[in-house]
């Protein structure tokens, strides 16, 4: 069978497939209202009448359809000019983007009755697009942007012009700055400029002729190629030798096309045809960590030891005997983080930190790298990974052990690698201001050492003990001082901040409990005393002045709290006063010791009353938790609303926003905006 190109539908040929339906039931048959193309980005859109007098069609759907896209009047923007839903548009989208593979064949029998019997002929056609087309259903954004626009009209018809005029709002004037050419690659491959570029594109309006059309007849003729000559067709004229070796070509390596990695697709044979200094970079950016002698096998045999030398001090650092590949060759100068978009300069120096670590030390807490380094735990974990191994409850672990015969054999670059490390260590210190706990590299016994761990339970026993062995210590001069108190006359003149064991009444009857545990709790928590009557703190007496000058600054604590607050539980307000307690400097007044009788007793006196909130009797809620307190009066014009709220919350735990809103619009006579009520429950 002699084959023929025909090249007069070249660049004008597409094939149009329909997707969602069979292909016993073509659109052959159906009414075509109207066509368009973009030729240049091969798209096409085809609307197509729909029966609506087929029994299938629902005419109440096709109504509302209608109806919600159009509204109720009807002009030339009308999708449906018949209140109907009578046409449905195929848009199109591109099958294939490479279609040079693909043709359309037109077969040609011969005729053997005459006396001059014709051959059969095949004529091929080369596609020019291969379009997918299914359903559009923009009809439905118009049908949602009308429905917007009723309802903004709705909320903004009762506005009048002055509120309009209070919505003016002030815009600042900004001159953008020259595009570099990384942003203006970044915005050519945005959507936006994509969907931009291809609405600037216009539609070409057809005509559309159906299959049995004699405009239709006429074209399918010229997919027959016009002219039978060899000129014609050159392209199909070759040598047994050429048709063969058209259809297997020789695999011709490109340059461009070769795998940068060995571990995908590119041979150990593959890679020894490489340079030295490439085979070298490519196998340590795949494998990251590598003692040499691994190295030297993987290269084979005859390399020279001295030209590896030479080249993996370009692309690797030596950390403990091993040589660990350099962090600009993991990231290029252009590249980013993949977790976080952090640019390369940063990933480096990260990475180098984590590699200058491990000079120091096997074990590395990846909570300290990423204190320092301020990187995302996913960059953090990706510096790890590279050349340690995870240790539950320890850390990580640098993956190979310390190569002694590496290190011994080649003194000469252990020094050279030590000097370029203390130069990135200067570094380092300048960026990250490194402190002397990151710069001492600790003892070898503690690198090879595991480290301890110790339960929370052994740490109170051990913790029991040692007290224990020092509290026969403590209580003999704990005595020796109190002598000392007996004989000497300026007792109220004592600083007593710094003892902290007191004595409790001794009777016959009931001895007096000499725990070590209690005896160095002394009943204080964080400053706070646990007892009711501890007011007689440290050895049951204060001076009148020192006591004086604590009322003082609790009140004062407590009156800055509550108009900062105005509601506290007791829980909240003695942890409140546990971080004050942590800024005052040592040897303050306040640390004479404050219990929670005492600052509830101050809190009633500024001021504050106390809410009976009716909490559930199935609240997990702590006994402090459940002491609520609030400020009564605060000298502000809401201190009536204020009374009003927590006399609601006094009856109820949980009330509704527009119950509250009514009763105090009911108490106060006053009718509060929303901004007013968030205030008041603020």
């Amino acid at each position: 069978i002699d084959v023929f190109l025909a090249r007069s539908l070249l660049e004008k040929l597409y094939l149009f497939q329909y997707p969602i339906r069979p292909a016993s039931m073509t659109y052959d048959d159906v009414t075509h209202l109207s066509a368009k193309i973009k030729p240049k980005q091969q798209k096409v859109e085809l609307e197509m009448a729909i029966d609506t007098l087929n029994p299938n069609y629902c005419r109440s759907k096709g109504e509302q359809i209608a109806l919600n896209v159009d509204g109720t009047c009807t002009d030339e923007t009308s999708t449906y000019s018949s209140k109907l839903m009578d046409k449905q548009t195929f848009c199109s989208s591109q099958a294939a983007s490479n279609v040079s593979r693909y043709a359309a064949a037109v077969y040609k029998k011969g005729k053997s009755l005459s006396l001059t019997p014709h051959i059969s002929e095949l004529h091929l056609t080369p596609l020019h697009g291969i379009l997918q087309l299914r359903p559009s259903f923009t009809y439905l954004d118009k049908a949602d942007a009308k429905h917007r626009e009723r309802e903004a009209a709705n909320e903004g018809g009762d506005s009048s012009q002055d509120e309009a005029e209070d919505d003016v709002k002030q815009i600042t004037v900004r001159f953008s700055r020259p595009e570099t050419e990384q942003a203006r690659q970044r915005r050519v491959q945005s959507y936006e400029f994509l969907q931009k570029r291809q609405a600037e594109e216009h539609w070409v309006h057809l005509h559309y002729y159906g299959l049995k059309d004699s405009r239709s007849e006429h074209e399918r003729q010229y997919l027959f190629s016009q002219g039978h000559g060899l000129a014609e067709n050159t392209e199909l004229i070759k040598s047994p030798s050429e048709y063969l070796m058209m259809l297997m070509p020789p695999s011709v390596e490109e340059e461009n096309d070769k795998p940068m990695a060995p571990s995908n697709v590119l041979s150990m044979a593959q890679l020894r045809t490489l340079p030295l200094a490439d085979q070298i970079k490519i196998l340590m950016k795949n494998v990251k960590v590598m003692p040499f002698a691994n190295l030297m096998s993987l290269l084979g045999s005859g390399t020279d030891s001295t030209a590896v030398l030479r080249c993996i001090q370009q692309v690797a650092m030596l950390v403990q005997g091993n040589w660990v590949v350099k962090s600009d060759v993991l990231y290029p100068k252009d590249s980013s983080s993949p977790h976080s978009g952090v640019p390369a300069e940063v990933l480096c120096r990260g990475r180098d930190f984590v590699m200058w670590k491990f000079t120091q030390d096997r074990w590395v807490v990846r909570k300290e790298v990423a204190a320092v380094t301020k990187l995302c735990p996913e960059d953090v974990k990706d510096f790890l990974e590279h050349m340690s191994v995870a240790r539950i409850n320890k850390g990580w672990e640098f993956m190979l052990p310390y190569d002694e015969d590496f290190v011994k054999k080649h003194p000469d670059i252990v020094q050279r690698q030590h000097m370029l490390w203390m130069g990135i260590q200067a570094k380092l210190e300048k960026v990250y201001n490194l402190l002397k706990e990151h710069l001492t590299p600790k003892k070898q016994e503690a690198q090879s050492a595991h480290p301890l761990l110790v339960s929370g339970e052994q740490r109170v026993n051990m913790a029991k003990a040692k007290v224990k062995q020092n509290y026969g210590q403590l209580e003999k001069e704990f005595q020796k001082q109190k002598a000392e108190m007996k004989s000497n006359d300026t007792l109220a003149k004592m600083d007593v901040s710094n003892i902290r064991i007191k004595e409790e009444p001794v009777s016959d009857e009931e001895p007096m409990d000499t725990s070590a545990y209690e005896g160095m709790n002394n009943g204080i928590v964080n400053g706070l005393h646990t007892e009711e009557d501890s007011t007689d703190s440290l050895n049951g007496h204060l001076p009148g002045g020192c006591i004086d000058r604590v009322a003082q600054e609790l009140k004062a604590f407590v009156s800055s709290t509550f108009k900062k607050q105005f509601v506290l539980t007791l829980s909240e307000l003695k942890r409140l006063f546990n971080l004050h307690l942590a800024s005052l400097p040592p040897g303050h007044t306040l640390f004479s010791g404050i219990s929670d009788k005492m600052l509830q007793d101050m809190v009633l006196d500024t001021g504050c009353k106390q809410i009976l909130v009716p909490f559930p009797p199935q609240t997990a809620a702590s006994p402090d938790e459940l002491k609520v307190y609030a400020l009564w009066e605060a000298g502000d014009t809401y201190d009536q609303h204020r009374r009003v709220l927590l006399e609601i919350f006094s009856k109820n735990y949980r009330v509704r926003r527009n119950v509250i809103q009514n009763q105090l619009s009911q108490e106060c006579g006053e009718d509060l905006n929303k901004q007013e009520v968030d205030r008041v429950l603020k």
